[in-house]
């Protein structure tokens, strides 16, 4: 990887942070005006919408039922969007926004175990000793604000454990398949899904009173296309060019500094004391992450999607 992708991979990696922290705000602002399944499958197919023309403008829909990548990209979709993003908003729906954004910090420390095991990216001592220093941070910060539902807790802390396990299926299988298909599979595929378990539950819309379907739609519209559809495109872009470890940790401890900003003023939440002492631990631990070198994988990459499963033998090769 030369100096100028990894520049470019710290760039898509801080759009996307900045992107991200508006994610749980938004999140709580919908969830707490129609019922939390109806915003995600809303949600998904705003941001499959945009997919879809983006891929028809490029030429490259058929990419997305390919009979060598198809399956693999639905199960992308189904994990990596529909499981997560019902997860995501059930969680946010039992939670304030601070809270959602801090239990989804603990995606680094699934990316360091994921990548070690599965990658062969061995962490480096001051990798170990920053991700300390943020979940260190994030737990200092849970345990400083109110209480909340014990179950919203674990739908919010498994919520990135989907997007770890598609990111994998990404990195192991479909190597070389552009970011703007992976995309679009992770929504066309997850709004199918979600869109049928919204329908087999009732299809039940579950907006409180006073609220009308037109005042929330132009939330989910920016929800789908601008939050999910372009902040998953920047994420792709990002470890595409830098390894899955430390783009999760620039980018996901990241999010509850930023997010303070857009708590405040879309809902007016505002952080403890010692919840600010927590989030400037997460930081610290965020700053070392990304000063830290290039992780190098022990395991032999594999090899991109387009690649011949054999080659050919030279004549007078045995």
């Amino acid at each position: 990887m030369t100096r100028a992708e990894e520049r470019t991979g710290l760039v898509f990696a801080a759009l996307c942070a900045v992107n991200a922290a508006f994610v749980p705000a938004v999140a709580k602002l919908t969830t707490d005006r129609a019922d939390a399944l109806f915003v995600a499958a809303a949600t998904t197919l705003c941001a499959g919408a945009a997919a879809l023309a983006v891929l028809t403008l490029r030429s490259e829909l058929a990419l997305l039922v390919d009979a060598r990548i198809g399956p693999r990209l639905l199960l992308v979709g189904a994990v990596g969007t529909g499981a997560a993003f019902w997860f995501l908003f059930e969680g946010a729906r039992r939670a304030t926004a601070i809270q959602t954004v801090l239990c989804l910090q603990i995606e680094p420390a699934y990316a360091l175990v994921a990548a070690w095991a599965v990658l062969g990216e061995r962490p480096s001592a001051r990798r170990l000793g920053a991700i300390i220093l943020v979940l260190g941070g994030i737990a200092l910060a849970l345990r400083a604000g109110s209480t909340f539902s014990p179950a919203g807790v674990w739908l919010l802390l498994a919520t990135p454990l989907c997007w770890q396990v598609s990111h994998l299926i990404v990195l192991r299988t479909l190597r070389g398949v552009p970011p703007r298909v992976l995309t679009g599979a992770r929504y066309v595929y997850g709004g199918i899904v979600l869109g049928a378990f919204w329908a087999l539950r009732g299809a039940t819309v579950g907006l409180v009173p006073g609220t009308t379907l037109p005042s929330v739609v132009p939330a989910l519209v920016l929800q789908g296309i601008v939050l999910s559809y372009l902040g998953t495109m920047m994420w792709y872009e990002a470890i595409t060019r830098l390894d899955l470890a430390r783009t999760t940790a620039i980018v996901v401890p990241s999010v509850p500094l930023l997010s303070l900003v857009a708590t405040f003023v879309l809902l007016r939440e505002v952080p403890t004391l010692l919840q600010a002492v927590g989030m400037a631990v997460a930081a610290v631990g965020v700053l070392g992450f990304v000063t830290a070198p290039h992780a190098v994988s022990t395991r032999e990459r594999a090899p991109v999607w387009t690649a011949p499963l054999a080659t050919p033998e030279a004549p007078g090769d045995e």
